[in-house]
């Protein structure tokens, strides 16, 4: 009777959930995901925007493949477009509806803003031989000013608030210690200001990445992966919650955006899980995790992966192979409390009749032929990042026109085209104020300040650093997107990390930055894509970012074992000890997922709870030692659960 009682009601639930998502996925994306509150545009404006947005996309393939020339008057013209269609977009309010409404204002500070870069764009030859004379002309110095502030009110539309509480401090605190006049040159008329490495990568390679993850998305493998993934676990113990990992890793790799990806593929998944049974504020957690995660899933990982390739000083094709095992660690370890949470609430999967045959899916394998081609061309370093980009492209169109159920057509290029154009703007916006950031640490020289303190204040030891050094991650990325945060990061942090007093691995170091940036999604209290979640579940924000976090509990765990055991990321070991590490790393995760669960073989006491946690993270520690003691304690809770079981049952 309890059983088909539970059966209703999850299924009633799943109902309301079901109705509810497909109406409000467009209000979550426009709650939680800035890039969604943009200008509404109809009949022939709407037409000539779109063709804007398609030019810029189509200009910035070119530039990026067959021109040269001066960096800095690429990159003017570069930021002075972005500023265009990022005032044609976005709107000075969230919520502003009026269709065809463009305020003069607005008009007034695009065009101001745009004019100073491309007028620096034109003389850039005479501007650069002028050097630091060019602030005694007041005309130059207003241009300057008056860019860089329309910038930052971009990043306020299209990015938000927190990133720019950061520049604001950082800017009056530049001001208060160095000269007006050089500041202005620092940030606008040299590259170690707005012009900094990343919005240089941004216009390099980024923009074509964001351009192919579009193109890539109208082939259809979205549900391609949905699909494979269904097939794969949908019948096993609550199958939709594992779908929801093994897509969201998919899917996710290629989105920038936890918040997007969250509600894009959420609303298949999260009332999927509701209906098998599982809590509002679990399913919502399950996917917020997951697609949170995929940002660090090789080969795509989100933009910031070539930031991070730019700032270490190797190819992309490395970062992408030692992110490998930190990744696979952190899906397997949602992917373990996912399963025991199905187990402890006696959750049943999708029967195998109501799933896609494995053998029909084979047949369109053919998807993922361009990301094959990209790994290879990318890995072997046989091209540039960005031709290898363009190539892929060029086959993801080729590979549409195979796709019988959801055939490529012309017109599913130019949305593609503009996608990419609109999907480029708050990445850019945020890689320029990172720039800034960048910038006003290098004039003040605040980065050997900030190492001087922290070094201090942690007596040299590498695990006070790290713990530091995460709670500012966190609370830096909290509502800012993952590029700008890791390229604040990478500014301040990862030196004070790789500085000779703390001593962690250069690839370590931004690793560690990277992951805990990445994770703020999902950290109370700004945890965007965990409060995306549940507005799709229908359940409390702060209880699913609290059941994400827990979920999410590897993502905590091995940026810390990477940066004191860096042969987590492959540096200076050999195929033994990472076999090893691998071992040791998984029992340790799933001792630490079956202690925050509860539940192995039945309901755990608090003191064994404690004891498979303790044990788990002793196997994450480094160390013969640690390895065989955590060994010990996880088997013993595991025996002691199974023996437990059986008498539970008998």
């Amino acid at each position: 009777m309890n059983s088909a009682n539970k059966e209703t009601k999850a299924e009633t639930a799943a109902v309301d959930v079901e109705v509810g998502t497909a109406e409000d996925v467009e209000q979550v994306m426009k709650k939680f995901d800035r890039e969604s509150n943009v200008r509404i545009w109809e009949g022939i404006p709407k037409t000539v925007i779109r063709w804007l947005m398609v030019l810029f996309s189509v200009y910035s393939i070119y530039v990026t493949l067959f021109v040269g020339g001066l960096r800095e008057r690429r990159l003017t013209i570069f930021l002075g477009m972005i500023l265009i269609i990022g005032y044609l977009n976005f709107p000075a309010k969230k919520g502003d509806h009026r269709v065809n409404h463009m305020p003069w204002y607005d008009i007034l500070i695009m065009a101001l803003g745009a004019g100073g870069f491309f007028y620096f764009a034109a003389n850039a030859s005479s501007i650069l031989t002028q050097a630091t004379r060019i602030t005694k002309n007041p005309w130059m110095v207003a241009i300057a000013i008056v860019s860089i502030l329309a910038l930052m009110e971009l990043c306020r539309r299209s990015v938000g608030v927190p990133i720019l509480l950061v520049v604001g401090a950082l800017l009056v605190y530049t001001f208060a210690n160095v000269r007006f006049g050089k500041v202005i040159y620092d940030l606008f008329y040299t590259t170690s200001g707005v012009m900094n490495t990343p919005v240089d990568v941004c216009a390099k390679y980024i923009v074509v990445f964001i351009i192919f993850g579009a193109f890539l998305e109208r082939t259809g493998i979205a549900s391609f992966f949905i699909d494979l993934a269904n097939s794969v676990a949908g019948s096993s113990a609550g199958g939709p919650a594992k779908v929801a990992v093994l897509s969201s890793a998919l899917c996710g790799m290629v989105s920038g955006s936890s918040v997007g990806n969250t509600v894009t593929t959420g609303s298949v998944t999260i009332p999927m899980m509701k209906k098998t049974g599982y809590q509002g504020e679990f399913a919502g957690a399950v996917e917020a995790a997951a697609s949170t995660g995929g940002q660090i899933m090789p080969p795509i990982m989100g933009a910031a992966a070539f930031l991070m390739a730019e700032y270490m000083g190797i190819g992309y094709g490395e970062v992408a192979l030692r992110a490998i095992l930190p990744a696979v660690l952190y899906f397997v370890g949602i992917y373990i409390a996912v399963h025991l949470e199905a187990k402890k609430l006696g959750l049943k999967g999708i029967p195998r009749e109501q799933l896609p045959k494995f053998g029909r899916l084979i047949k369109k394998i053919y998807l993922l032929a361009p990301l094959v081609v990209l790994v290879v061309l990318v890995s072997t370093n046989t091209r540039t990042m960005q031709f290898s980009a363009a190539v892929a492209i060029g086959v993801t169109i080729l590979v549409g026109l195979f796709n019988k159920d959801d055939r490529i057509t012309l017109k599913k290029c130019i949305d593609a085209l503009e996608a990419g154009g609109k999907g480029t703007i708050t990445v850019a916006v945020a890689c320029a104020m990172a720039g800034v950031v960048a910038g006003c640490i290098t004039s003040t020289g605040l980065a050997s300040k900030l190492i001087t303190a922290i070094v201090s204040i942690s007596g040299g030891q590498a695990m006070i650093a790290l713990v530091l050094t995460m709670l500012c991650c966190i609370i830096l990325g909290m509502g800012v997107p993952t590029t700008a945060t890791y390229c604040i990061m990478a500014a301040t942090c990862a030196p004070i990390l790789v500085s000779p007093e703390i001593g962690i691995p250069t690839i370590a170091a931004h690793f560690f930055v990277f992951y805990f940036g990445i994770v703020a999604d999902i950290t109370p209290p700004v945890a965007l894509a965990a409060y995306a979640g549940s507005a799709i579940a229908k359940a409390p924000p702060m209880k699913t970012a609290f059941n994400a976090t827990r979920l999410a509990i590897a993502g905590f765990i091995v940026p810390y074992v990477c940066a004191m055991n860096p042969a987590m990321l492959l540096i200076g070991t050999n195929a033994f000890e990472v076999v090893q590490i691998c071992i040791t790393a998984l029992i340790g995760i799933f001792g630490v997922s079956a202690g925050l669960s509860g539940f192995v073989y039945c309901k755990m006491n608090p003191v064994i709870r404690a004891l498979s946690i303790v044990g788990g993270l002793t196997l994450l520690v480094p160390g013969l030692v640690t390895d065989v003691i955590g060994l010990v304690v996880v088997a013993a809770v595991v025996l002691y659960q199974r023996e437990h079981g059986k008498r539970a049952k008998a």
